[in-house]
């Protein structure tokens, strides 16, 4: 598997991942981190840095998936912001 492929295909299961966080705040932080770090590291062309990149990146990756079973763990109520919003019919 090309480099960019494996590079896009962790990308996506840090984002998966990072939506399974239970709490809001914690969800937000990894996902805005996640976008903004590959962001930043997208025009990296040295394999050595790359690699380096990668390992974190995995690293990271299972730090989000013991975060998240830890997380169901010790469930709270969800925020305003993540409550859905329900319409009432009108009266009329």
């Amino acid at each position: 598997m090309s480099t960019r492929r494996q590079a896009i295909t962790l990308y996506r299961n840090l984002l998966r991942e990072s939506e399974k966080l239970p709490s809001y705040n914690f969800r937000m932080y990894a996902l805005r981190k996640i976008r903004d770090t590959f962001r930043a590291n997208r025009m990296v062309n040295d394999f050595k840095e790359i690699d380096r990149h990668m390992a974190n990146a995995k690293q990271s990756l299972e730090l989000i998936r013991r975060q998240v079973i830890i997380g169901h763990l010790y469930t709270t109520d969800k925020l305003v912001i993540e409550q859905t919003k329900t319409l009432r019919p009108s009266d009329d």
